[in-house]
């Protein structure tokens, strides 16, 4: 991912308000963060914990990336949820119930689009790690580049769907 500034992640939210926009906390060690292995920029606000961020960019625009802000259901899910962004079948940390208000139209009539993500965005690091060899020749990185980009794709598709308000 390109490495973004305050003001273009700010201006990059599609779904919420002018305040909301100037309201977020952005990630701690905004300046120090490792761009360049990163898919998304995703982040949780300290001040809101309902509320998470998500910023990616679609390839046919790099330049422009797209924000979407989430509210956590404040439900809880019965059993262990698998990611919908990195299906990480190892689960490291919690997945959860995000809501996203539709941008356009849509949004403002109050439609929203779920997804079970996890709890703080961690998909980059997950479908990085190498995990434990399945059988003698298995091809680790060839796994982890196919990782990447099924966690490239769905978060690319997940973004459409919310600017289109689908």
């Amino acid at each position: 991912m390109l490495q973004l500034s305050e003001k273009q992640i700010r201006a990059s939210f599609i779904n919420a308000s002018l305040r909301e926009r100037k309201a977020l906390t952005l990630p701690e060690n905004f300046a120090e963060l490792s761009w360049e292995r990163r898919d998304f920029l995703g982040w949780r606000d300290p001040k809101l914990p309902l509320v998470g961020y998500v910023v990616a960019t679609l390839d046919e625009q790099p330049e422009q990336p797209i924000g979407i802000m989430f509210r956590k259901s404040e439900g809880k899910i019965r059993s262990r949820a698998q990611c919908s962004w990195c299906e990480d079948v190892d689960l490291p940390n919690d997945v959860v119930f995000f809501n996203a208000k539709a941008g356009g139209q849509a949004g403002r009539d109050g439609d929203t689009i779920g997804m079970l993500v996890c709890a703080n965005f961690e998909c980059s690091t997950n479908v990085r790690a190498m995990k434990s060899l399945p059988y003698l020749g298995f091809d680790r990185e060839a796994e982890v580049a196919r990782r990447i980009t099924v966690l490239q794709d769905h978060v690319r598709n997940f973004v459409i769907r919310v600017r289109d308000g689908e």
